[in-house]
């Protein structure tokens, strides 16, 4: 097992653990608390520069584990992907995709954890003026770094439940109970709070990092102007922009938290500020990955695969904006990798159960670049027959295996990110097919762990990792990409059109992301094979070609979960069944048929988290969130 890590944070964050873990033992209070016992240890925080750098990690340690399936809610409380029960990792996520979601069970909390973090990160910046051994630069460096982390924390809380308080500054020691009692700020409020920290961070970040050996993952200007442009697309989408679901939603004193009615400039606004990011970005030198590796020689066919693949997986690659060295992707990559080796079939190291659904291999275009549904040359009726691959199709199946007949004639990403019965699946030194049938070598070998779909995601598979003799596993781990260049394309593409409907500057950035896919442009492959050519036209018909864009090129990554709340499409989505291949059948007649897994439902209170009790009981300026 390997985990390729270059920065200092991550170094420290254990550091930090253990003080917490000791300080909280001396004192049976919280690290850093509020509070007059605390007053000299924070005073000691900020005496010299190595112990401030300490606390400028702990401000970076609440980042979350974006690759882990237990604490994140975009990988696995969704429709993206489906597990045996119980989860490998645990059963949070699983009650989140059932609907068991409740004011009295509220899973998958983040309130507490980052509004400690707002709290430390405004100690920070408190005190951070203090330190004697410091240059005025570095102080205005880390001082912008921990602005960054606190919009960032309270993007993350709003992202989650909507309207919540905003925490400019800590209350001192001296306020009394009611003043440490807040109520939900307007959703725009917050909104507005947020891109303002950013401005004032990103004016104070550096452009790049200049020592990539010690600084990696650390924040930088680009990094603060996509997040930025992010937020302002997510503040001009459905979910916020003229929500009238959300119409009662008021605090208690019958202040509105929401403006129900639509404002089409925060589109215009939006659009803005994706293109600032996108300057930043690439005047950095930033660019949409394409794989070139020294002594390593592949047909375009594979070399357009590992392009697509190791845009995610590749570690600091140049479409990278913004990764996250304090993750480790050792646990999702061997929930990912199945058993590839039949020669080592005995190794139970990798499990394959982490399941894309059939909805998500059915997202994917043709090799025409428009959907099945729409591909005039596709037989979309047909698309459940069984097929035999030929020798021209050895590359993406194998030759003679029998398959479905959707399994051939798609697009590049589709081959790069899944793999399925019959696929042909490279890593560095072999080449490996599925086989995934009933009495097969990747085929179910006990009750829990093993694949329900049929479907496996090679994305999330770093292409340099190796099952190994026994019960040894290699795993090149990299820093989860929180945000790379594709997705910012594609942002500025939404807001462009949202703004203004279909021009050539949306069409120009959609086609950048569809290149690197191996595709045409969006004008050429509608008007050449749509069953709707005039789609693109218009700014509803573009608008669902940006949104399946999007689900496509970040499918695996944690973006469906929310992009589908924004939109205001869960309701839609998340109300259809799961489902996948008959996977304990032996014979492909019996194997090839849609078998439903669970039939989710969804109502409009999902959208965002409801509050624990034990919250609204110790401040009762807080409203519960809608529909709870």
């Amino acid at each position: 097992m390997k985990h390729t890590n270059t920065l200092n944070i991550r170094r420290y964050l254990q550091w930090c653990g253990l003080c917490i873990l000791l300080l909280s033992a001396a004192s049976c209070k919280k690290f850093l608390d509020v509070v007059p016992d605390n007053v000299a240890t924070i005073d000691n925080a900020f005496t010299m520069r190595a112990e401030a750098e300490k606390y400028l990690f702990t401000c970076y340690s609440y980042l979350p584990n974006s690759a882990d399936l237990s604490t994140n809610p975009a990988l696995v409380a969704g429709d993206e992907f489906w597990m045996v029960r119980p989860y490998s990792t645990s059963e949070t996520p699983w009650q989140v995709a059932q609907g068991f979601q409740s004011a009295n069970n509220v899973y998958m909390s983040n309130w507490g954890r980052y509004y400690r973090a707002l709290r430390d990160c405004n100690i920070f910046l408190e005190n951070i003026h203090k330190v004697v051994d410091m240059r005025q630069s570095e102080v205005n460096r880390w001082s912008a770094e921990v602005v960054f982390l606190k919009a960032y924390y309270h993007w993350l809380l709003l992202r989650q439940y909507g309207p919540v308080p905003v925490i400019r500054y800590n209350l001192p020691i001296s306020s009394t109970a009611e003043e440490t009692k807040v109520p939900r700020e307007h959703v725009d409020t917050v909104f507005s709070y947020i891109s303002h920290l950013l401005d004032t961070a990103a004016a104070g970040l550096p452009e790049i990092i200049a020592d990539r050996s010690t600084e990696l993952g650390r924040i930088t200007k680009p990094i603060a102007l996509a997040i930025k442009a992010r937020i302002l697309v997510t503040a001009a989408s459905p979910l916020y922009n003229g929500n009238t679901d959300y119409t009662a939603f008021k605090n208690a004193d019958g202040a509105p938290l929401f403006n129900t009615a639509y404002d089409a400039n925060k589109w215009k606004v939006a659009a803005d500020a994706c293109k600032a990011a996108i300057d930043a970005c690439e005047s950095t030198d930033m660019l949409l990955y394409t794989f070139s590796q020294l002594g390593v020689t592949l047909s375009d066919t594979l070399t357009r695969q590992m392009s697509i693949r190791n845009s995610t997986c590749e570690q600091w690659n140049p479409e990278i904006i913004w990764a996250n060295p304090s993750v480790s992707t050792y646990e999702i990559q061997r929930q990912a990798m199945p058993r590839l080796d039949p020669a080592r079939i005995g190794n139970e190291s990798v499990l394959g159960s982490l399941a894309p659904t059939m909805k998500i291999a059915e997202q994917f275009y043709t090799d025409k670049g428009v959907p099945m549904s729409e591909d005039k040359t596709f037989d979309y009726a047909g698309r459940m027959k069984l097929r035999t691959a030929v020798k021209a199709e050895g590359e993406l199946i194998q030759e003679g295996y029998t398959t479905a007949a959707m399994h051939f004639n798609r697009e590049p990403r589709f081959y790069a990110d899944l793999a399925f019965d019959g696929a042909i699946w490279m890593m560095q030194k072999k080449m490996f097919h599925i086989e995934s049938k009933a009495g097969q070598w990747q085929t179910r070998k006990n009750i829990y762990d093993n694949n329900v779909t049929g479907y496996f995601a090679k994305k999330l598979v770093n292409w340099k990792s190796e099952i190994l003799e026994g019960q040894g596993l290699f795993v090149e781990t990299h820093p989860w990409p929180e945000m790379r260049l594709a997705d910012l394309y594609l942002l500025y593409a939404e807001a462009l059109n949202e703004s203004a409907g279909p021009q050539p500057a949306a069409f120009t950035y959609i086609d950048k992301v569809r290149a690197r896919a191996g595709l045409q442009g969006v004008q050429a492959a509608w008007t050449a094979y749509s069953r709707q050519p005039g789609k693109y036209q218009t700014k509803e018909g573009f608008r669902q070609i940006i949104q399946q864009e999007r689900l496509i090129e970040l499918a695996m990554e944690g973006a469906r979960f929310w992009d589908l709340r924004r939109w205001k499409k869960s309701m839609e989505e998340l109300n259809k069944p799961v489902t996948g291949w008959d996977v304990d059948q032996s014979d492909p007649i019996f194997y090839y048929r849609v078998r439903t897994l669970y039939r989710q439902t969804f109502q409009t209170r999902n959208y965002l988290w409801p509050l624990e009790n034990w919250d609204l009981l110790n401040n009762p300026k807080l409203v519960q969130g809608f529909g709870w």
